[in-house]
């Protein structure tokens, strides 16, 4: 019975099911590199699903057998596609699978900023009553760009649609956009967004692509989601531009290393609201990207 890798501590019973004639091995809930490298050594697992962590040339290496690397989720940023290429390894991944859940997670933090959920429920548990002095922001009217078009931004473009927002959208790849999404040039977006949600992969080309010039473009005031990669964000500049103003808020739910450090500088301060990269973590999302992982594994084995 030959083994699938997962990098994690579970999977959803439906996607188990599909792998019965495989022994599933798990690395469990914090694996490291060097226990993915050390289990595939152990195991020689003709595919890897990828829940947390990284998966290196090493781990490739030290698993032969490996065919496949199955991304329990749409971002494949963890993983060393061109390792895996140079080896004739394919990596897939479970597109779409967690598009409602990252969706409705960006617009929570949308509304959370634009309505100060946060600050005002600290307030009102500490017998503050603030309703002669707190104005938040109404959204509708106002314009929201999104930096990629893909299930998940296609579908919080919906929703900011519904909102009575204006959408206009960058995505050099997207065809056939609803009418509703205005498709523009980055420059359009950084210049006409009152706020922005990122839903793009992480690359070398776009990494840090929020920095201080590109903040520094933005009408001040500006409101930025990001429910898409940490690495995408240059965190330092995030934090002089909300401590200015520039920016008068932030929801984020991913970060440039996970799990986010004690210490680390976004933490107590106004003007953000975090959450621990748990956009795509529901129960629904959870059996739909295992049963999705799964299943592209069973096609990539079938075809080897």
């Amino acid at each position: 019975m030959s083994a699938v890798l997962v990098t994690g501590a579970d999977l959803a019973p439906q996607a188990l099911a599909l792998l019965k004639d495989h022994e599933v091995i798990f690395a469990g809930k914090t694996p490291t590199e060097d226990d993915i490298v050390a289990l595939s050594g152990k195991h020689n697992p003709v595919a890897i699903i990828v829940r947390y962590s990284k998966v290196g040339a090493a781990a490739m290496d030290a698993a032969p057998a490996l065919k496949v690397v199955s991304k329990h989720g749409s971002g494949t940023d963890t993983i060393d596609k061109t390792a895996a290429r140079a080896r004739g390894i394919d990596v897939v991944a479970a597109v779409g699978a967690n598009a409602a859940a990252v969706a409705e997670q960006a617009l929570a933090l949308l509304l959370a900023c634009a309505k100060s959920v946060v600050a005002l429920d600290a307030r009102m548990h500490a017998g503050h009553w603030d309703k002669a002095t707190h104005k938040s922001v109404e959204l509708a009217g106002r314009t929201i760009g999104l930096i990629g078009l893909g299930a998940i931004g296609l579908r919080f473009a919906r929703m900011a649609d519904a909102l009575g927002m204006r959408v206009i959208g960058f995505d050099p790849y997207a065809q056939n956009l609803p009418d509703y999404i205005a498709s523009v040039d980055l420059e359009t977006i950084w210049r006409e967004s009152d706020a922005i949600s990122l839903h793009c992969p992480l690359t070398e080309a776009n990494a840090r692509l929020v920095d201080a010039a590109t903040l520094a473009r933005c009408k001040r005031g500006l409101i930025l989601v990001n429910t898409a990669r940490g690495g995408l964000v240059d965190e330092q500049a995030l934090l002089s531009a909300v401590r200015s103003g520039q920016v008068a808020s932030a929801g984020l739910d991913s970060f440039a290393v996970e799990p986010m450090a004690a210490g680390h500088p976004f933490q107590g301060e106004k003007g953000f609201v975090l959450s621990p990269h748990i956009g795509g973590v529901t129960s629904d999302a959870y059996v739909n990207m295992g049963v999705a992982a799964a299943r592209n594994v069973l096609d990539v084995l079938a075809r080897a």
